[in-house]
């Protein structure tokens, strides 16, 4: 099989089982690799999160890897990445918004963050890490919006449990049914919204019966 390092990198999940066979142990660092990339830089969304630690459970399953050496390793890599992601927009967001002139980087929008993550600081940390693009991103406006470091550690670590011992052991599993392997990604966005929806009939009930002002 021929491949790029870029492309092994963006798609290990497709060749998850080859990599095993052929570098043995190697593959944990290259797993803790892309996951740390993916959940600690704002700068790479793209790599595969879901469907990695899927892929790696149902590898596991063929006994092609310890699968509770796997989940520590998926689960220090994804807890690290969020830490080293929170601490660089706490840093960066700060300088960022140190110009009380700026346009782009206005200052209430920092103070709106601030005040999001006052209020729905835990359950955006936890749910984020189950929707890509967004898990990327969490970590860092929690930093920005200055959500204390003890806080938010105890939900990306509550988060991080869920989605690293879900998955991988979902892939365990139910790895070799092909519905779940194509439409993973559906699955899992579907049982997001589904934790979602308590939480928006709140805001939605508050908002259409809260008193008008005369």
């Amino acid at each position: 099989m021929e491949f790029s390092f870029i492309d092994l990198f963006l798609h290990l999940d497709k060749y998850l089982a080859f990599m095993v066979t052929h570098y043995g142990a190697w593959v944990y660092g290259f797993l803790f690799a892309v996951i740390y990339c993916e959940t600690g830089l704002v700068v790479t969304p793209f790599l595969p999160g879901d469907t990695l630690l899927f892929v790696a459970g149902a590898v596991a399953a063929t006994g092609g890897m310890n699968p509770w050496m796997l989940v520590a390793t998926l689960f220090l890599a994804a807890v690290l990445g969020d830490s080293s992601n929170y601490w660089l927009g706490r840093i960066v967001g700060i300088r960022l918004f140190s110009n009380p002139d700026s346009r782009l980087f206005r200052r209430d929008y920092l103070d709106q963050a601030h005040a999001f993550y006052e209020r729905h600081g835990g359950k955006t940390v936890v749910l984020a890490r189950f929707v890509p693009v967004v898990r990327t991103f969490a970590p860092f406006v929690a930093g920005m919006g200055t959500m204390p470091y003890v806080r938010f550690l105890s939900f990306s670590v509550a988060g991080t449990v869920a989605w690293v011992g879900g998955l991988v052991f979902a892939g365990y599993e139910f790895g070799n049914i092909e519905f779940i392997k194509r439409n993973l990604s559906i699955i899992v966005l579907v049982g997001v919204a589904a934790a979602l929806l308590p939480v928006l009939w709140r805001v939605l009930t508050a908002k259409f019966t809260s008193p008008r002002s005369i």
